[in-house]
Order: structure tokens, then sequence, then C-alpha cells
């Protein structure tokens, strides 16, 4: 007697398909005994199609899963059940082959263990390429399906034992399916059939795959519900699944672990889908770990169910497991499908910097940088100008980039500049002596500027000579040049840094790994620089605009240097100071401010560059100026001309203006204060957001003009150079203010005693023409990591700070001043004079240090390198700062993970992502690949 078969046929949204499947099963050779229709919510016409086409008995049902539509059309079938009797589960775009349920039926009437067989599903729109056949899962609990988008060949012919089948198309018997339960509700759209079949196995029945039956198939069944669901949905839905399969499967001991694991391991698969360039489905991970978590009636009643029919152990289906290295195999091949399309796809041809002679650019200027900075080398440290050598160790550098007690001044606690962050990297890449990672940058400032200028270059242009142009000027900017003489660090760094962002800005909404670029490069140039935040964050909202389809990338670009900046930005807020956000970090150092003529032309301080010097020496009055416009003009020229040639260049025309903009207006925002003169925030910062875009669209004008581009491409870029030869001369003579170093910023005496005492006082007096400066230095020293803003900034004088004003105003006189108490009050050991600049203040210095001579509260130590040098006679009974307890402490972690951690996350998806070996599955262009070498095959 042959076996009763019913077919259950569940459409959801059938449409064409509907009918293609209906007429399929008509034509088979072994058709169904009987057939029951189920349409789960359809919102289309799919009822009308079910019972105008014959489809038999019709059930219609809301919204409804796979497994639940199954069970209420076997519910709704007619006839009592046998034992013998089979379903054959079909969905809307099942659509069998004429001989399809005949094979199903062949493969089990001889083998009386198997209880579920499943077809080899082929893809619809290409009838020779199998779709998938046969499900198996990791050692994890990953379903994996085990043949995929190839072309069938008969290859995996011989595979007939399988952990489980697909839903579409599967053939069960009746009696395993009541006895079940059917298809778990917890799993309504991933992994719902493999499920089964794993408790099918440990019920002690077998599971084939038969591939002689064969069923066009329009997706899997996680289509069922949620049909064209984006990647991120099934990773998600695909993800759940498994954890509530791993709840379901696990021993009793075994599920506690399991839910503490829960969310742990969402973090670590977060920062893996970083590595792999998705962070879109960081959301769902936790999403997934949230629901399984919360979950405690579905899992209790699937462990129930697979408790009570279970007959074997989980060793029985061991073997059908995929292993490790078939799995490492499957993924190579998906890894090298997704990366098919590279840069060999774009057909553009950029410049090479080996092949263009950039390299020779690059190598010029690393020797034009030891000519001009060689007197650096070998020194331990720098200082000068705006500089100060870095902390000693590379604790103390991170310490110093969190919030806590920052011994500036009188000391105070509070957060740090996201500069500290910064000067934190680059003091831990020479960790033995952070120091002498500025000594390195200095010597390598020059090339490193023409690589990056390359770089940006090279990305909208496909000719040499604009980008050969670009590297030249943009090293020897005067406004960079300028930074680097006056100790401007973080300047320095921002123009180092401004052509690698943009860039890699420009590349961010095609590529999380440019996405994650930029956003370490934003974060770093506004670090340095945080004048400049404005108009980047304006100049990312508006490419954010353009770029709207890739929305998600570039909402990363700016969410670094939000959380670096979030504490100081609260603190400065609650003291009503927004504007000292934007304060240059380091050490105040005034400048005379450039006219705006002379910021158009580049020039951050008055002088033009050293060219009015030429004045000084005899020439002509005027000559200098005259000169300086003459070198200027081509590449403005040039800038100006672009948008004639190439309509891109009005964008970085644009950018010159902003930053020119910026410039002007810091030369009038004065926030810090160095003594008692307000300094005005340095417009170089934006002179080179200004000089970038000038060099941008000066290489769009050149590049459109193929040979003819040599000509005014070398003569922009030697009158550049010359423009920048006066600098470059005051670099060689050693006219800055930046020069070689011990790291030393007190005397040794001094130093002797901060190595017992850390917290031993420095009163530091300078003569100035209207009075005396006083600063404080706890240690041997403020180093530049641990200047802060908010002390540069602050408007309020505390009671310390007027305490150190009386002190100061009376030390310098022969008053009855008790000074030896408010040294104890103020916890000041030392008095150091140093030496005085100019006629006037050395005057008010020698007079200054007769006065502190006759001081009967300190004793002379003597002269120093730094100056001149007091003790307190009673140094033992100072108060020593010290910072305050709890909860500081939690603060100061905080920030410091806070920010490690978004730079950290930026820096994963910065990471390219490169294929890794093992077979390959797909072609590049998405078509299956075959088993064999079409080249060997005869």
């Amino acid at each position: 007697m042959q076996p009763r078969v019913t077919a259950i046929l569940v459409a959801r949204n059938g449409g064409e398909a509907l009918s293609r499947t209906l007429a399929a099963l008509r034509s088979q050779t072994r058709g169904p005994d009987a057939l029951v229709a189920v349409d789960a919510g359809s919102s289309d016409d799919s009822p009308a199609r079910l019972a105008a086409e014959g489809a038999g008995q019709v059930v219609l049902l809301g919204k409804s899963a796979l497994g639940a539509a199954v069970t209420a059309g076997l519910n709704a079938a007619e006839g009592a059940q046998q034992p013998e009797d089979w379903l054959w589960i079909l969905t809307a775009d099942s659509e069998p082959e004429p001989g399809a349920l005949g094979a199903l039926l062949a493969a089990v009437e001889v083998a009386p263990s198997v209880a579920v067989a499943g077809p080899k599903l082929m893809r619809a729109d290409a009838p020779d390429t199998i779709a998938r056949y046969g499900e198996s899962m990791t050692s994890l609990g990953a379903s994996v399906v085990v043949v995929e988008n190839e072309l069938d060949q008969a290859q995996h012919d011989t595979l007939i034992d399988v952990l489980a089948v697909s839903a579409g198309g599967m053939l069960v018997r009746r009696s395993t399916w009541t006895e079940l339960r059917g298809f778990d509700p917890a799993l309504a759209a991933f992994d719902a059939a493999l499920d089964f079949c794993v408790r099918v196995r440990l019920a002690g029945s077998r599971v084939v795959g038969v591939p002689a039956a064969r069923i066009r198939s329009g997706g899997g069944p996680e289509e069922f519900l949620r049909p064209g669901a984006p990647d991120r949905v099934r990773s998600r839905l695909a993800r759940t699944a498994q954890l509530h399969r791993r709840m379901v499967y696990a021993p009793f001991w075994a599920v506690p672990l399991h839910w503490l694991s829960l969310l742990p391991l969402a973090l670590l698969r977060s920062v893996w889908h970083l590595v792999l360039k998705r962070p879109e489905h960081i959301g769902g991970e936790f999403r997934s770990a949230l629901r399984t978590a919360f979950a405690f009636g579905p899992v209790a009643v699937a462990r129930r169910n697979l408790r009570r029919k279970r007959r074997v152990g989980w060793g029985a289906i061991a073997p059908l497991r995929l292993t490790g290295a078939a799995l490492r195999d499957r993924r190579a091949g998906a890894d090298a499908t997704a990366e098919g399309v590279g840069a060999s796809a774009v057909g553009i041809a950029r410049p090479s910097l080996l092949s263009a002679g950039g390299i020779w650019v690059v190598a010029a200027l690393a020797i034009t940088g030891l000519v001009v900075f060689g007197r650096l080398l070998g020194a331990p440290a720098i200082a000068g100008g705006a500089l100060a050598p870095l902390s000693g160790t590379v604790g103390e550098l991170w310490t110093n980039a969190a919030y806590g007690w920052r011994d500036v001044g009188l000391g105070f606690s509070g957060a740090a500049d996201p500069f500290a962050f910064l000067l934190a990297v680059l003091g831990s890449l020479t960790f033995w002596s952070p120091s002498t990672s500025v000594v390195l940058l200095y010597l390598t400032s020059l090339p490193l500027a023409g690589l990056a200028a390359w770089y940006a270059a090279s990305r909208i242009t496909v000719r040499p000579w604009p980008a050969v142009l670009s590297a030249v000027a943009w090293a020897l900017a005067p406004t960079f040049l300028s930074a680097l003489a006056e100790g401007r660090l973080g300047a320095v760094l921002a123009h180092l840094l401004l052509p690698w962002l943009v860039a890699a800005a420009l590349g961010a909404a095609r590529s999380w790994s440019a996405a994650g670029t930029a956003a370490l490069l934003f974060a770093g140039t506004t670090a340095a620089a945080p004048v400049l935040a404005p108009v980047l964050l304006l100049a990312w909202l508006a490419l954010t605009v353009a770029r709207h389809r890739q929305l998600s990338r570039m909402l990363v670009i700016p969410v670094p240097a939000l959380v670096l900046f979030l504490p100081l930005l609260v603190q400065q807020l609650a003291e009503g100071n927004p504007l000292g956000l934007l304060a240059d970090p380091g050490l105040p150092a005034p400048y005379a401010a450039a006219p705006p003529w002379q910021l158009a032309m580049g020039m951050p301080s008055e002088g033009l560059g050293g060219w009015t010097a030429l004045t000084d020496g005899g020439l002509p009055a005027g000559l200098g100026l005259v000169l300086a416009l003459a070198l200027v003009a081509p590449l403005v020229v040039l800038a100006v001309l672009a948008p004639f040639s190439r309509s891109q260049a009005i964008a970085p025309l644009l950018v010159a203006i902003a930053g020119l903009v910026t410039a002007v207006a810091a030369t009038r925002i004065a926030v810090a204060v160095s003594g008692s003169d307000p300094v005005a925030i340095w417009p170089g910062t934006g002179l080179s957001l200004y000089w970038l875009g000038l060099l941008l669209a000066a290489a769009l004008a050149l590049d459109p003009v193929r040979r003819v581009a040599f000509a005014p491409a070398l003569a922009t870029a030697v009158t550049a150079a010359a423009l920048a030869a006066p600098l470059m001369v005051q670099g060689i003579a050693g006219a800055g203010a930046v020069g070689p170093s011990t790291g030393r910023m007190l005397p040794a005496f001094v130093d002797a005693e901060a190595a017992t005492d850390p917290h031993v006082g420095t009163l530091v007096l300078r003569t100035v023409d209207d009075g005396i400066a006083a600063t404080v230095h706890r240690g041997a020293g403020t180093t530049l990591d641990d200047r802060s803003t908010i002390a540069s900034t602050s408007r309020a004088l505390t009671a310390e700070g007027a305490r150190l004003a009386e002190l100061t105003a009376n030390l310098g006189t022969q008053t009855g001043f008790a000074a030896g108490k408010a040294l104890e009050e103020l916890g000041l050991d030392f008095v150091l004079l140093e030496p005085a600049v100019g006629a006037e203040a050395g005057e008010s210095a020698m007079r200054l240090a007769a006065t502190l001579d006759a001081s009967p509260v300190l004793v002379p130590v003597g002269d120093t390198a730094h100056g001149l040098l007091w003790r307190y006679t009673d140094a033992d009974q100072t108060v020593q700062a010290a910072p305050p307890a709890e909860p500081r402490g939690a603060l100061r972690v905080g920030t410091l993970t806070a920010g490690s951690a978004a730079l950290g996350l930026a820096l994963l998806l910065a990471v390219p992502t490169g294929r890794r070996g093992g077979r390959i599955d797909q072609d590049d262009d998405g078509s299956p690949a075959t088993t064999f070498d079409e080249d060997d095959s005869v």
C-alpha cells in the first residue's frame, strides 16, 4: 500500500509564483493525495488564485509563521491519520519538477528509519544552479547551508545523510511532525527547519537529502515573513535564532553561564562587526541578546519539548556538524565574493607615488627638513615658544589625558584637553623617551607633509604634476614653517592631518574603512586645532547631505571627536566660557597678528614670513612685499581659474574661503592669557585649511591640460618654495623660538627635590615692561601634556590666585608683608627669576633680584641655566597641593576609557579587511563558481 501524502501549500503574497507552483503540483508524475492551501495573511490576490486554480481545501489565516501555518493546514486536512502518512511542505515560490515527489517517496520507502527528506532547491532564475541543499551547524550552533549557489554538475549527488534540510519541499512523516509538535514557534523566520531536523535526529530518526528531487525556489524560508529584508535585519534574526537554540540545546547546568554571556558576547561580536566593516549589525547584536535574555517562557517550552522525545545523545549528530576548516573555506569564498568589486573596477589610474615621481619629491623634502632642523639631531627634547617637553613616562602621558587633578599653576581638578590624548598617542611611539617623538616629528615634518598632500591631490587628479605641486607647496607652506618655528605643535599636527582627513572624508560614503579613518583624523585634527572644529563640522554636514544615501557611514565621522571633547565641553559651559573650547592647546604664546590682507597671502604673523626683513637689510622699502606678492600670485591665480576648467574646483575654493574666514576671526578671539596679556587664537591653523583649499583647486585646474601642465605646475612649485626661503633660512640659523633642550624645565636643584617630592612648588618670576609675571610649577615643571586650556582661559580669580598675585607684588618691594606665610599656604618651596628680555625688563630684573636677596625668608641657591634661584628657609613647612579624593578617580577612569573606546572602535573600522585564503565558491561577478578548472576539461 502506497503511503498517503498531504501537501501543505503555505502562501503569503505569492503572486505569479503561486500560479506556477500550483501548475507544477498538477504536473507531478506522482502527485499528492490531498492538497491543503493555507493563506498566511496575504495582502494581494493569493486567496483568489488559490480558489480559482483548484487548490483544493483553502485555509485563511492572519499573518502567521510557516510552522504555525503548516499546523493549521494539517489540522484542517480531511481524513484520519495513518502512521505511514507523509506531509509535503511547500511555499508559494516552491515549484517542484514533475518527478520531485516521486523521488522523495522513493528515498523514504526503502529506508524506514528516515523521518524527513529534503529536495535539492534550485534557483528560480537559474534552474541549473543549486540555491541550497542540506543544512548544518557549527560547534557554536551557527546555522550553515551545506551547498549554496553552485552549478549543479552532480558533484553533490552522493551527499545523502545531512543534519537538516530546508523547509521548502520538506517531506516529513506525519506522526513525527505531530509527536515533535512541528516547528518551534520561537523560530518564526530562521532555523525552524534546522531545529526540527535536529530534534528528529535526537529522537532516533534519520534526515536525508534527495538530490534527484529538484524544486525551483525563489528564496529561503526566511523570506516568508520578511521578504527583501536588508542584510542587517536578516543578520539579527539569524543571531536571535542561534541564541535561542543555544539556550534550548545547552545542558541545564550551562544555561546560567550562557545567559550571563549574552551581553559580553554581543560586545565582542560588535567589535568583530567593526573589524569586518559591518557596524550596522551592532544594534542587532544587542537586540538579539536582550530578546533572548528575557525569553524565559519560549526557552522553557522548547527545552521541555526537546527533552520529551529525545532518545540519543548529542554525539549522534556530531559527525554531521560543519568542521572549522570547512567553515573557514566557506567564509573565504564569501569574503572574496563580497570584495570582488575593488579599486580596479573604478578604471581610473591615479598617479603613483613610486612611478610618478612622488617618492623623489618626498626624498627632496626629507633632505630639506634635515638641513632646516639639523640642529635638533641628537637632542632628547625640544622646547621654546609654545612648546615644552612631554612627561617622562608613558603612564604620566595617559594619566594627563584623563579627567583629574592637574598640577597647572596652583592646581585644580578638571577635564583634560583632547590635545593631551593626541600627545599620549604621539609620546607612546617612543615609549622609552616620549619627548623624542616630538624631535622625530620635527625632523620628518616636511616629508610627512609632502606625502600627505601628494595623497590628497592624487585622489582627485590623474596627472602627476598637480600632485608634485601640492606636495611641495604644502610642505613649505608659510603657516606650517611658522608653526614649526614658534613651537605650535597643535598647528603642526593639524597641518599634517588635514590632507589625509580630506582624502578619507571623500571616500567615507563608499567605504566603512574610509569612514573609520576619517573619524580618527577628524578627532586628531580638532584636538590639535579646536578652532577648526566649527568649519570642519560645517563641511561634514554639507558632505553628509550630499551623500545622504550612506548616512550611517557619514554619521560615524564626528563621534570620536565629540566623545573626546565632551568632558571639556561640560566644564567650559559650566564656567560660562564656551569660547574657551576654541583656545589653542599647549602654552599660550603671544604673537603679532597680521592684517587680513597678509593672512590672504598665507602669512599668519606680521613680517610676511621674513620678507619684510629684506628692507632692514638695506634693500628698497616695499621690495619684500612685492616679492612675496609675486611668489604667491601663481598659486592664487591657478586656484581662482580652476572652476572654469573643472566645476569640482568650487568645493575646494569654498574650503579655502572658510579657512581664511576662520583665520581672520581667530585673530579677534582672545580667550587665553599669558601673564596679564590676552592671547588671541593663532590664525595659522585656519590658514592651513585655506592653503589646502587653494592647492586642491590649483591641482584640479592643472589636471585637464595634460602635458601642458608641466610648465605651470613646476613654476608654481618653484615660487612656493621661494616664498618659504626666509623662514627656512631662519630655521637653519636657529633664529626661531624652538631649539634643542635637555628636557629639564627647572634648575637641577629643583629637579633633585622633585625626585623625592613630586609636589614641590616653584614660583617662576619674569619681569616684563609693565610689571612682574608669575607662574607656578609643581615637581620638575609643567609638561606640555599637563597644560590645560581651562587654566589658560579661566576668567575667575580664585582665592589662591589672589593670594599669589599679592605675594608676587610684595616680593618685588621692601615691605613688611609676611611672605613666608604666603609661601607656606601656597605650597611654594623655591623662587626662580628667569633671565629678562629687553633693557627695561633687565633693569627691573636686577632690582627684583636685589629685593629677593634681601628677603629674610629666602636663601639664595645661585645662578642657574634657568635663572636665579632662591629657596624658602622653612620649605619643610609648606603645605603641598595634593589631588582630591574620590570620586575624581572614577571620572579619570571613565573619561580615559570613553576616549580610548571611541578611538579604538574607529580604529577597528579604519583597519582594512583583506581577503583570506581558501576555496572561492563564487566568481567576482556574482555568478556561481564551477567545481573544476574549465581549461583542463576535454
